[in-house]
Order: structure tokens, then sequence, then C-alpha cells
């Protein structure tokens, strides 16, 4: 049994183990692979049984190339790199990890928050360049210093992230909005369920934990935006295509929106191009909510667990059907 992994560097740089993943069959590791040479992924696939990918598309045309194909294993969960409906067709099973960064992607959410709310990175660099050692007062601050107590938080998306963001956000002593298509009592008891143009007009925090689709796609624009109060934060770690980057930026350079918290564009890895780099108040940071030791352990458990599960002839965390 011949197992490749395309582009592994992500999920395991160094300081986890492919050891278990070895014990299923003879093992290739990619670091990398191009995101647009199908030739090179087709070579590196080669007569390959189970191929494992976190963001190497697996086209059409590289299925077709790869008859010895039998299983694609996703080190995430989206999975829309893959051509899952012909994989299908063809009879294999795609494998996703559905369930890993909870508690990872929650806390990354607060932490951008804070960051916003206290420039926290800005004045350690500043201290650090003899600012304070020069300073005429005591104490300084460059940027104006949030408190969140009593502050409203609305959560577009609350299923397990967004409903774990809310339960920190309480114990911030935040109130809780949310927005999300299927309401359920755990979510009743963290937050007030709200329509859309409810959440935007009474959050002072609005953040996206909601599934990219086409009918969300873009979602937070100008016309979005004009619903909001003055100054909202507006974080996001979900999927940079939620927001129209123009409009956003825009709405940061006039001070409509107090600032914004970005682990997301919709081009990754970012372009030197995109109005976020020179919007004022606003932090990003390389997609990388998803990345704690911890988190990229239960990637790889449960990419583990499907690869073993397909051998013996259950696949788990099928998404093709």
């Amino acid at each position: 049994m011949k197992i490749v992994v395309l582009d592994g560097y992500t999920e395991n740089p160094g300081d986890l183990s492919w050891d278990q993943l070895g014990e299923l069959g003879e093992l290739t590791v990619y670091d990398r692979t191009s995101l647009t040479d199908e030739s090179e992924t087709v070579a590196r696939i080669g007569n390959a049984e189970l191929v494992f990918t976190n963001k190497t598309p697996i086209t059409r045309g590289v299925i077709d190339a790869c008859p010895g194909m039998k299983f694609i294993g996703l080190l995430a969960t989206g999975y829309n790199v893959v051509d899952y409906r012909y994989a299908g067709e063809r009879g294999i099973p795609v494998c996703n990890v559905p369930t890993y960064g909870t508690a990872s992607v929650s806390q990354f959410s607060i932490a951008l928050l804070l960051e916003v709310c206290h420039h926290i990175g800005h004045h350690d660099a500043s201290v650090h360049a003899g600012n304070w050692e020069r300073c005429a007062d005591w104490c300084y601050w460059d940027y104006p210093l949030i408190e969140l107590e009593g502050k409203t938080m609305g959560i577009i998306g609350f299923g397990r992230i967004g409903q774990a963001e809310g339960r920190i956000a309480r114990a911030l002593g935040m109130k809780v909005l949310a927005y999300d298509l299927y309401p359920n009592d755990a979510g009743r008891e963290i937050a007030e369920y709200v329509d859309l143009d409810a959440l935007y007009a009474r959050s002072d925090v609005i953040t996206l934990h909601c599934n990219l689709t086409p009918e969300n796609t873009g979602m937070i624009n100008r016309d979005s935006i004009a619903k909001m109060k003055d100054g909202v934060i507006l974080i996001n770690n979900a999927r940079g295509q939620l927001i129209h980057e123009q409009d956003v930026a825009n709405a940061l350079n006039s001070g409509k929106l107090g600032g914004a918290g970005l682990d997301v564009v919709y081009t990754e890895p970012i372009r030197g191009d995109n109005p976020l780099l020179k919007a004022k108040n606003c932090i990003l940071t390389p997609h990388i909510s998803w990345a704690p030791k911890e988190s990229r352990q239960r990637i790889m458990d449960c990419a583990v667990a499907n690869a073993r599960a397909f051998i013996q002839g259950s696949p788990i965390n099928v998404v093709n059907g």
C-alpha cells in the first residue's frame, strides 16, 4: 500500500510525527507540491493508492492521470481543492478532518480582538525601541485602549467554534448576539439569536465563524457596514471571501470601522496590492488560527484514522458519499 502526502509541511513542520501513517504502508511525504503544475502533482502521486493533500488541488485531470488512486484524504476540514464529485463518480472516497480546531480558532479570534483593543504587539515594539525610557510621563499609549466588559459581540455562524468564542466573550463580561441558520438550545444558553440586521445594528464587535457559501460571499460589504454602529470592530478568522476587502479598507480608513483583526484574506498568500495592507487599524496574521501543535496533532490523528478505516473497508468522514 503506497501512501503519498503532497504538502505536509504546514501540518508538520517537524514537531509532529508521520510514523503512525507510515505504519499503514509505504509512505512518501513532500513538504510542498505546486499549486498550479498538475504534472508535478501527477508525478508525485504516481501509482500511490492513498493520497493526502492540504491545499494542493486534485482535479479531474489529476484523478484521470492517476488510475491507481483509491482514496483522497484532506489534512483539513475544507475539501474544495478536490474535485470530490468526480472522485465520487470514480468510486474514490474523499475524507476530511471535520473537527479539530474549535479551541484554537476561537482562542485566536479572541486574541485578534484583544490585540485590536490594546495593540500589545505595537507597544511591546515601542518599549523595546526605547520610547518608554525616553517618555516624559510614567506611561503612554499610541492607540485608544478599549475595555470589552459591557459591550456586545455579534457572532455570525454559531456552530462549535462560534459557541466556544461566545463562552469566552461572556467570561469577559460581554453580551453575545448570534446569527445562525440552525439555532439550537446549546446556543441559546450562550447568546440571543437575532437576524443579521439586528446583529449589525446592536454589536460593538462582529466576528465571523460561518462556512463560505455562494450566498454569503462578500457579505461584509459597503451596504452591510452601513447598518453597523460607528466604530464597530470586525474580526474574521473564518474565510477571507466573506468580506469585500476594498469596502472594509474604505470603512477602516473613514473610521466607520474602528478596527479589524483578520487572519484570512481573499487570496492567500496575501498579495502586495491588497487594500487591507494599508488600511488604518487593521491587524493581519497569516492564516494561523488553526496551527497550534495540539490542533495539528488532532488533524494527524484523524488523518491516520481515516486511512486506517479505508484500508479496513469502512471509510469514515467521507464528504462525497
